[in-house]
């Protein structure tokens, strides 16, 4: 048993077993007291006849004895109660207990609401809200040995080109130029993908800039004037369907980097002479965006996880 399950029964026990002395000696003392005016009462008062009335000499004292069986029994009764009641709060804090030694060790599997039973009460809730916490952070370390990795296998592609053009260099001096140029290459796309790790680091830890006052439909011509001139390399249209919208608050950098990037993955996947269309409205203090391309879309497979970090 733990330490609160003995300072639950002590307390509970105490307080009844007080009670039940409190109560018992109050009781004495009154029948204590009752004695000696029986004994001087009047002869009128007393019933009639030798038999019932005896001689004072025949007397026997009568001394107040303390109640000891209904003490006893009480104090049964209480000392069972108390052991139940200090269980019945007890088994759940110990469940907890054991629930975060093992979370602690990195088993994050456990569950203990399905062990309250039909509980109601604030133990119960904290139960639930421990089951709720080991999925959010079963959720978080998978996805973290997700983008561990992900960035893993982001890495090892320029890595081993890199490599590749290192060794062509050594082996084809001749080549040397075309091979400077792909380690080159290959070392801006390290660099790019630094760079976003630092980036969902700082957005991880909620160090994403300051917001201030962004106008979107600036930002948006800007996005659509750059993905224009992008576009006309690939034989794809872009578009731009906004007009009048409002400004937000946001980090300017961040929002810019974000609408990009999709704008540049639907160049990237639209067919040649194929149009991407950016849409934008505004209605009850919201802004909604979309960007729609010709391309063959999103396997179905993928929809679950086209929002994970490398995916």
């Amino acid at each position: 048993m733990g330490r609160l399950f003995w300072k639950f029964f002590l307390f509970i026990w105490l307080t009844q077993l007080a009670g039940i002395v409190g109560v018992s000696t109050y009781f004495w003392l009154e029948r204590r007291q009752a004695e000696p005016l029986r004994a001087e009462a009047p002869p009128f008062a007393r019933p009639s006849g030798a038999e019932q009335n005896p001689p004072l000499a025949h007397r026997r004292p009568h001394r107040a004895r303390l109640p000891m069986v209904p003490m006893l029994s009480a104090l049964i009764v209480s000392l069972i109660s108390a052991l139940a009641l200090a269980w019945y709060f007890a088994k759940p804090i110990r469940q907890l207990r054991h629930a975060f030694d093992a979370a602690a060790a990195g088993d994050l599997g456990v569950r203990i609401g399905a062990g309250m039973g039909g509980r109601r009460d604030e133990l119960a809730d904290l139960a639930r809200d421990f089951d709720h916490m080991s999925d959010r952070l079963g959720h978080l370390v998978e996805g973290q040995k997700r983008l561990l990795h992900d960035v893993s296998h982001e890495m090892r592609s320029p890595l081993a080109r890199l490599q590749a053009a290192i060794g062509l260099a050594r082996q084809q001096p001749e080549h040397f130029d075309q091979s400077l140029t792909r380690i080159e290459r290959e070392g801006e796309r390290l660099d790019a993908l630094v760079d976003e790790l630092l980036t969902l680091s700082r957005l991880q830890a909620g160090v994403a800039g300051e917001a201030e006052d962004v106008d979107m439909q600036e930002l948006l011509e800007g996005i659509v004037e750059d993905a224009c001139f992008e576009g006309a390399a690939r034989g794809v249209t872009v578009e731009l369907a906004a007009a009048g919208l409002p400004a937000v608050r946001a980090n300017p950098a961040m929002l810019h980097r974000a609408i990009e990037n999709v704008v540049r993955n639907a160049l990237h996947h639209s067919p040649v002479g194929g149009t991407v269309r950016v849409a934008g409205q505004s209605a009850a203090s919201r802004l909604r965006l979309s960007i729609a391309d010709q391309g063959a879309g999103v396997p179905v497979e993928a929809l679950e996880r086209i929002f994970q970090p490398f995916y």
